[in-house]
């Protein structure tokens, strides 16, 4: 390897979820200069357990984080609590120097951004409150648990809302055979009742007032118009917004849904900047944000080694 200036970072990773961890564990077992910077807490935080991922199934978010945190600083990554509150590109130099929130600041050879994204939920009474324990959005993530239950499905009036919504509705009578659908504020199509009609799923029109409530425990929906129906548990499609202010900072390309644009490695648009995981693609789970995360990792480590071994074209 050739070289380099010991004060700068190879890589300075920002964001400490799968995707960012994953990605320092094979940097640093490949020997290079690594920084994650961890602030921000993870999406999926208010869930108990996680599910699908294949030997860690069922095992709490958090935990993933502490074990993946402890090998990728057993290999001699560096974890920092802090957040990246600023970002620019030495264009001459083609370095990057980062600024922290606690005054620091970090500059490094390549970007990786992990930082995943926030859920916007519908402004309704009780939608938060039991938001990750029995209001979910993920049946793949959570289906199981509340399998054979009366479930529910809570429409929006955002832009996307109906079809994801739909394709919610659609996917949850693998898990029970009593799913209702509660378009709240939107319009269906005909086709659409008729795709919930084929899957045996009801709808209740009307709007929605609340989610009831009691005990500590979802017990159903109210209406407007004062109608309770009982559900178990509630899927919800949230809005999706990235936590990119780091990809905007860096002047990254972002797309016609708002993510930003990454090839199949995580490269955007920006030489020496790469995204993965949720900020990149909503619907990656947690395994999937940490193939993604290696991924990157792979791919930014060839591209340094491209740099390292550049020498001048002969001369005939």
């Amino acid at each position: 390897m050739r070289e380099q200036n010991k004060a700068i970072h190879d890589v300075v990773v920002v964001g400490g979820g799968a995707a960012g961890l994953s990605a320092a564990l094979v940097l640093s077992r490949a020997r290079r200069r690594v920084a994650v910077v961890r602030g921000g807490a993870p999406r999926n935080a208010p869930a108990t357990h996680m599910h699908g991922f294949l030997s860690r199934d069922g095992l709490p978010p958090g935990e993933l984080l502490t074990i993946g945190a402890a090998e990728v600083a057993g290999y001699g990554g560096e974890l920092l609590d802090d957040a990246v509150i600023g970002a620019e590109k030495n264009e001459s130099t083609g370095e990057f120097t980062l600024h922290l929130a606690g005054g620091g600041r970090l500059t490094t050879r390549r970007v990786l951004v992990a930082t995943g994204l926030r859920d916007v939920l519908p402004d309704l009474p009780g939608v938060r409150e039991r938001w990750g324990a029995d209001v979910l959005h993920c049946p793949y993530c959570h289906g199981y648990e509340v399998r054979d239950q009366p479930l529910g499905v809570l429409g929006g009036t955002e832009p996307g809302a109906v079809a994801r919504a739909v394709h919610l509705a659609l996917l949850l009578p693998q898990w029970s055979a009593d799913v209702t659908f509660f378009p709240h504020a939107m319009e269906l199509s005909e086709h659409d009742l008729a795709r919930l009609a084929a899957r045996g799923v009801r709808v209740v029109p009307g709007e929605v007032a609340r989610l009831v409530i009691e005990n500590g425990r979802l017990r159903g929906v109210e209406m407007v118009d004062g109608r309770a129906v009982p559900r178990g548990a509630m899927f919800v499609a949230p809005t999706f917004v990235p936590n990119d202010d780091v990809l905007t900072a860096l002047g990254c390309a972002t797309g016609p849904d708002g993510f930003v644009v990454t090839d199949a490695r995580g490269r955007t648009s920006v030489a020496g900047v790469w995204a993965a995981g949720n900020v990149a693609d909503p619907g990656a789970q947690v395994i999937s944000a940490a193939g993604a995360g290696s991924a990157a990792a792979i791919a930014i480590n060839g591209d340094l080694i491209e740099e390292e071994s550049a020498v001048p074209a002969p001369v005939h």
